[in-house]
């Protein structure tokens, strides 16, 4: 959505964490004419930002002086304490007709936690973390899932316009918080429903393409999904979410789950092999790294392309098994190197 420029030029917002997600975000702010102060705790990856007009805050305190608006988005709830307190911590001088946006992904118990801090501060609080990974928050698509007073709606709704395609305020403080571990959690099953069936078309001896040309354009096929197949068949790890981050939210599901008396069977059993995957060195790559701990698909030719115009399968070739193959095992395909 285009947020109307006279509702958002002059705006002042501090943006508190410019990692993946939160450097988009303050750059379609800034593109949006208003004023941001940036912090990171690691400054250069803040600075990248300062040609495009934001100002760079020697901490969170400085950044959060004269904000309208102060969006945190962070690493985990404890991050976010961090940065929200102490001397120079941005409660510390956050105006008092500021809102505080949290949109870190944090789980149930800190989005309460976090709640609880605002309001001893006596600052309004708005829970609005967000559904989407890198390339939506570029492109201001973003889903967003807001829960806070009902005054703050209008003032935010421009801000929220800017980020995202999709507003949805819900009810209670935390709401979002917690439609967002559910909505991680279908994530964190379509990635390794995805993996574990491409391991096992390769291991049947089909060219994995075939699957996923077979699905395409029909009810068992979703644009995520198909987005990881490609990425898993390439070995194209580029950060978009990176598994350590969708492994910690996938961990604030099952604790949840099981803090409101259910088990999460899937999820448990994918993070045990989430978890060996961030240990030999994927955990800063996108989540499709998944596909890591299974015997990766092998990689095909141009001629393995479905032809244009055929039906799903027609003009696939069948994978020829490795030689590691046959003897019952698969080589998993190396992560491209890559800047950074």
């Amino acid at each position: 959505m285009t947020a109307d420029a006279r509702t958002v030029a002059g705006r002042r917002v501090a943006v508190l964490g410019t990692g993946t997600m939160g450097a988009p975000i303050a750059r379609n702010l800034l593109r949006a004419g208003m004023h941001v102060r940036v912090w990171n705790r690691t400054p250069a990856k803040a600075e990248g930002l300062l040609a495009e007009g934001a100002l760079l805050a020697s901490s969170p305190a400085a950044a959060a002086a004269d904000a309208d608006v102060l969006i945190t988005m962070l690493t985990d709830g404890d991050a976010v304490e961090q940065v929200m307190t102490g001397p120079d911590g941005a409660l510390s001088a956050l105006p008092p007709d500021a809102i505080w946006v949290q949109m870190s992904t944090v789980g149930v118990e800190w989005a309460d936690r976090l709640a609880d801090l605002a309001a001893r501060h006596r600052v309004a609080f708005v829970d609005a973390p967000v559904s989407g990974s890198s390339q939506p928050a570029e492109n201001g698509q973003l889903v967003v899932l807001a829960a806070g007073a009902r005054s703050a709606r209008s003032r935010l709704e421009p801000v929220f316009e800017v980020l995202g395609r999709q507003i949805l305020w819900l009810e209670h403080v935390g709401d979002g918080s917690r439609l967002k571990l559910a909505l991680n959690n279908w994530l964190s099953v379509l990635v390794e429903g995805m993996a574990e069936t491409l391991t096992l078309s390769s291991a049947l001896g089909l060219n994995p393409h075939l699957f996923v040309a077979t699905i395409a354009g029909g009810p068992l096929a979703s644009p995520y999904a198909t987005a990881k197949a490609t990425a898993m068949m390439d070995a194209d790890f580029a950060p978009g979410f990176p598994l350590q981050h969708a492994a910690k939210d996938a961990t604030l599901a099952a604790e949840a789950a099981h803090h409101s008396g259910v088990e999460l069977p899937l999820t448990a059993a994918l993070l045990d092999r989430w978890q060996r995957a961030i240990a030999s060195g994927h955990g800063h790559d996108d989540v499709a790294s998944a596909i890591t701990v299974s015997p990766a698909p092998p990689t095909v030719s141009a001629t393995a392309e479905p032809t244009p115009g055929s039906a799903p399968g027609e003009g696939l070739v069948r994978a020829e098994p490795s030689r590691e193959r046959r003897r019952g095992q698969l080589m998993v395909a190396p992560c491209r190197d890559r800047a950074g």
